[in-house]
């Protein structure tokens, strides 16, 4: 129960209560902060009338302590060996903090309650991700800093067809799918997806905060399309709306018409093809020829797929 990650925080609480009482700082309001800040919000209900009433002996009404020296917690030996058992799962080296603190408990000689070979996982997959390389154990540990400092990252990622992408985005959080056995990065900001596997990104580098990201891009590799459009059943809304997060400037033709200039990366050409012959006919792009070829290209893949 002292080391339950919910219950342990009752006995930290009373712990701090207690140091505080032996340099002799304590106070009710002091009392009430600490178990406001270290335990849940119920529970000044039961730890303080416990304290001030005396039915814990720990202090008496003018909140002195008999004790005449800090309390500790220390580790008892069923929790070592549960602690060493953790730190023989390749996973944890993934974290470095936690790691650094597990260092001491495996160079010890207490054994460890469980090992690797004591259990199975069934419905695992087996190729899951490689947490003793360090190439990855680098990578995960920029993705931790940006997490924790809240800083975009810069990403070389390799997809599932082979294709390379390099993209800016925002880490939101880690997961781990124990089926999978591998982690994936949810990220904010990334225009072709938000889930992305961390096994399969190559290199990683956090972004200053002073970073303009625009001026990141490569100029050999970016491109743009400009289309024209009629602005009925709103077709000028859900254009802008479509593309909003696309770099874009938009003129007015005549009344009802309008150009819009698109620029973009070019390894998101062929999802722009697709969004804008989902638009039917109520778009035309006007240039440049490449794209104009990409789109007639698209349409005859499609033809030759109907019914014959």
């Amino acid at each position: 129960m002292l080391f339950h990650e919910i219950y342990g925080c009752y006995y930290n609480a009373v712990a701090r209560i207690l140091d505080s009482a032996v340099s002799g700082t304590l106070t009710e309001a002091r009392m009430k902060e600490l178990v406001t800040r270290n335990t849940f919000s119920e529970s000044f209900l039961t730890i303080l009338p416990a304290l001030e009433q005396e039915r814990w002996q720990l202090l008496d009404s003018s909140l002195h302590t008999p004790l005449k020296h800090p309390p500790t917690l220390p580790l008892s030996t069923l929790e070592l060996r549960w602690l060493k058992a953790v730190a023989l799962d390749p996973r944890v080296r993934l974290f470095r903090q936690e790691y650094e603190f597990l260092q001491k408990i495996i160079k010890t000689d207490i054994p460890p309650l469980f090992t690797p070979s004591d259990y199975v996982n069934f419905d695992q997959y087996g190729d899951g991700d490689p947490y003793t390389e360090e190439h990855y154990i680098r990578i995960f540990h920029t993705i931790l800093t940006a997490l924790r400092t809240r800083k975009k990252i810069k990403v070389c990622y390799l997809g599932k067809k082979g294709i390379r992408r390099n993209f800016f985005c925002s880490p939101v959080r880690l997961e781990y799918s124990e089926k999978d056995d591998k982690f994936r990065l949810l990220v904010d900001g990334c225009r072709f997806t938000d889930i992305i596997n961390v096994s399969r990104i190559e290199t990683c580098g956090i972004l200053s905060e002073d970073t303009d990201i625009r001026n990141h891009i490569s100029k050999t590799n970016s491109s743009y399309f400009i289309l024209e459009l009629e602005d009925r059943r709103n077709a000028l809304e859900r254009v802008m709306m479509h593309f909003a997060h696309f770099e874009k400037e938009a003129g007015r033709l005549s009344d009802d018409r309008y150009q819009i200039k698109i620029r973009y990366n070019r390894e998101d050409e062929t999802e722009l093809v697709i969004r804008v012959l989902s638009f039917g006919p109520l778009i035309k792009v006007t240039e440049p020829c490449s794209f104009i070829d990409l789109i007639k290209e698209r349409l005859i893949q499609q033809k030759s797929c109907g019914p014959k």
